[in-house]
């Protein structure tokens, strides 16, 4: 059998333009020398002029040089003829809020999320927060923005402060029935984030409604510093913080966010860290109890367990390309009413198709209440038929030339393939996905099994792979 991988032009790196922040779903940059107050003026000027919105909102994370970009870009919008709503200190959710639930035409986020310190990006929507990505607008602003063909308008915008934090959290609210939750014990870990806020405002609505939830708060207050660490839990060394919370409070679960708290992050009541890939099923599983048929969309690195779920519970199973701009594009067009990224981006259609780091862990307790389950014993099963190895992140010199490597090593195999996101190779009792990073020179390589059809250990899979990759 002949292998040939053909790289997507997504796996072509683009050529170095002149601004180097932009690209392929979001604005990203290292401060000052790709990054800086003049660029987000620009930035913002573009965004003004090419969709002339009437009004948009714009929010920014806790880091030291949000806040001054933001008012940049504010500048920017406003010399466009743009109205600006800014909504202080915000989670990018809350910008996505903002966007679909005000009047207003777009919404822009400043924050770096999880990256370095001397990082910092944005994150753009139009109305109704559809995504600006590089096939969508993201390249028409870059290339506005480095050509400085600003056009002079008649009226400038103004700037109003707005908080939207009563609205966002009571729209958050709609998610679950309080009636329905029972006592339950939660460790909530921002990560000295932008989630801290929304956390205390949750909090005072439990506490009002008589909702039987105790919140035990670590790194809650927000700083721009980050004394405890970048929040990124999806690194193990990320992990102890809430592991240890959970562990000495007796707590029924763990919940812990990025920078900008559009990823949680699930811990059971043993403090063991639960992949985003079984919370993709878990909440299938949440809305298709709740309407059986429902379309439900899904990346393409881990599948088995997801559409287990899907079938178990009488669900459509959508298959998407992995990325923000990607997934909801797709739940737009097919009307799905969930969808989840391995990578613990969870999107929902009565959020505007947006992803959501708070609605995911309210899901959650529901699930846990109404079924009356620990949240160890609602995923054991999942772990257990359909093991993982998590993704495993490899630098090469050559991407294409590594995964090229690896279609050969195992063509006599004869497995099935799929090039809906990079390469994945179906054997039957257990599957490989690899990919190349769009943002950093990394190979990507999932790995799950079936444990019905195959009793070998995931780790000789892993032991396998990384030595063809690495040799």
């Amino acid at each position: 059998m002949m292998f040939h991988y053909q790289p997507t032009l997504n796996n072509i790196k683009m050529n170095m333009n002149k601004l180097t922040c932009f690209k392929a779903y979001d604005i990203r940059g290292k401060l000052g020398t790709e990054l800086n107050e003049e660029i987000a003026y620009k930035i913002g000027r573009a965004y003004g002029q090419i969709y002339q919105p009437k009004t948009v909102v714009i929010g920014c994370d806790v880091r030291l040089t949000s806040e001054d970009l933001k008012q940049a870009t504010i500048r920017g919008l406003n010399d466009a003829g743009v109205d600006v709503l800014d909504l202080g200190m915000t989670g990018t959710e809350e910008v996505y809020f903002g966007a679909f639930h005000l009047d207003v035409q777009g919404g822009i986020e400043i924050t770096a999320s999880h990256n370095p310190m001397d990082y910092n990006g944005m994150k753009l929507v139009r109305e109704n927060a559809r995504p600006i990505s590089a096939d969508t607008g993201l390249k028409d602003i870059q290339s506005l923005a480095e050509s400085e063909q600003f056009i002079e308008v008649e009226k400038k915008g103004t700037t109003q402060k707005y908080n939207i934090l009563p609205e966002f959290i009571e729209h958050l609210l709609t998610y679950i029935d309080p009636s329905k939750i029972r006592p339950l014990k939660l460790v909530m870990n921002a990560g000295n984030g932008a989630a801290g806020h929304v956390v205390d405002a949750i909090e005072e609505k439990f506490k009002a409604l008589n909702i039987p939830v105790e919140f035990i708060k670590i790194h809650n207050h927000p700083h721009g510093t980050f004394p405890n660490g970048i929040p990124n839990p999806i690194l193990v060394e990320n992990r102890d913080s809430t592991r240890n919370a959970v562990l000495i409070h007796h707590a029924d679960m763990g919940i812990a966010w990025d920078g900008d708290f559009d990823r949680c992050f699930l811990f059971d009541e043993k403090g063991q860290f639960i992949e985003g890939y079984y919370i993709v099923g878990l909440l299938a599983q949440a809305f298709l109890l709740k309407q059986a048929g429902e379309k439900i969309v899904h990346d393409p690195r881990l599948v088995w367990n997801t559409l287990d779920i899907i079938e178990q519970y009488q669900g459509i199973a959508v298959q998407s390309k992995s990325g923000h701009a990607f997934i909801k594009d797709v739940m737009r067009e097919h009307n799905a009413a969930y969808g989840g990224e391995m990578s613990a981006h969870h999107y929902f259609r009565d959020f505007a198709y947006c992803d959501s780091g708070m609605i995911p862990w309210l899901l959650a307790i529901l699930v846990v209440s109404e079924t009356q389950q620990s949240l160890s014993s609602l995923v054991e099963g999942m772990i257990e038929r359909f093991p993982c190895s998590g993704e495993i992140n490899f630098k090469v010199e050559d991407t294409q030339k590594t995964i090229q490597k690896i279609f050969d090593h195992f063509a006599d195999l004869n497995p099935a393939i799929d090039q809906t996101d990079g390469v994945s190779l179906d054997f039957g009792a257990w599957r490989l996905n690899v990919r190349a990073s769009n943002t950093e020179p990394l190979l990507r390589l999932n790995i799950e099994s079936r444990a019905d059809k195959n009793p070998k250990p995931m780790q000789n899979y892993v032991d396998e792979l990384t030595q063809l990759i690495q040799g």
